[in-house]
């Protein structure tokens, strides 16, 4: 119970998905993987899933890393909110 509520539950080096959503628009898919790859080292191919919206406005990915800590996991979601592209960071 005295557990330190400031650690992560997570124990590094991990598999860890990132859901990004944003217009379906050519090179979003690129922008968001380059975005995550700075942090994260090369994405390969077989690591990204696209799901597009029904009505295909929209496009879902899920980038799947090697998350290794929390502050990289924390510049990650911080590039992809800031940037216009990038509607949602999950």
């Amino acid at each position: 119970m005295g557990e330190n509520k400031t650690q992560s539950v997570l124990e590094f080096p991990c598999n860890f998905p990132i859901k990004v959503m944003g217009r379906s628009k050519p090179g979003f898919k690129q922008l968001a993987v380059q975005l995550v790859a700075q942090h994260a080292g090369k994405i390969d191919a077989d690591a990204v899933r696209t799901a597009p919206s029904r009505n295909g406005n929209f496009t879902a990915l899920t980038i799947t890393i090697v998350a290794t800590s929390r502050e990289q996991l924390d510049k990650i979601y911080q590039d992809l909110t800031e940037h216009e592209e990038v509607l949602m960071a999950l």
